[in-house]
């Protein structure tokens, strides 16, 4: 800053570094406010060629939940991950607004069966992430873990939300 402040008299630094710290305390509000959701937690297991894989997930299920979803969150345990469920199945889009860690985002179909998988998404990018075809919910974990763990389409989610038996 001091090199792009460098040509500014002493009140036009004061008036750019007082407009920079009203900028970066309306964001942390901002982040702040998305942060007042709270989240019911879980767990469920995915069920793959190489067995079976729990995770402790919070559950995103309002549509306050579902705005929010992992925003501003700067790390993701490995065994972590956030459910979205959907009231129908139906072709969902989500987005990387203001995410900042890459995630891998796992569609599942009413069932429990693994519809598809978008891989090391991209943070904070707007381009639409969709489902090839009808899901009823997307698991959210860190980038990787769908390669790392081998899950495939057509595995399943064992989970209460799912016509599959429940993980617990």
């Amino acid at each position: 800053m001091m090199m792009f402040a460098a040509g500014l008299t002493s009140a036009g630094t004061a008036a750019l570094v007082g407009t920079l710290l009203a900028a970066a305390l309306a964001s942390n509000a901002a982040a702040q406010t998305q942060r007042a959701v709270a989240f019911d937690r879980d767990t469920l297991a995915i069920e793959t060629s190489s067995g079976a894989h729990r995770f402790n997930v919070e559950l995103a299920r309002t549509p306050a939940q579902q705005s929010q979803g992992l925003m501003y969150r700067r790390k993701l345990a490995p065994d972590a991950g956030m459910l979205f469920v959907y009231p129908a199945p139906y072709r969902i889009s989500m987005w990387m607004k203001n995410t900042l860690i890459p995630l891998d985002m796992v569609f599942i179909g009413a069932d429990g069966r693994v519809v598809d998988i978008a891989q090391r998404t991209v943070p904070l990018s707007l381009q639409p992430i969709s489902s090839s075809e009808p899901a009823l919910a997307v698991l959210e974990v860190n980038a990787g873990t769908a390669s790392r763990l081998d899950i495939r389409k057509g595995d399943i989610v064992r989970h209460a939300a799912f016509a599959s038996a429940p993980a617990k």
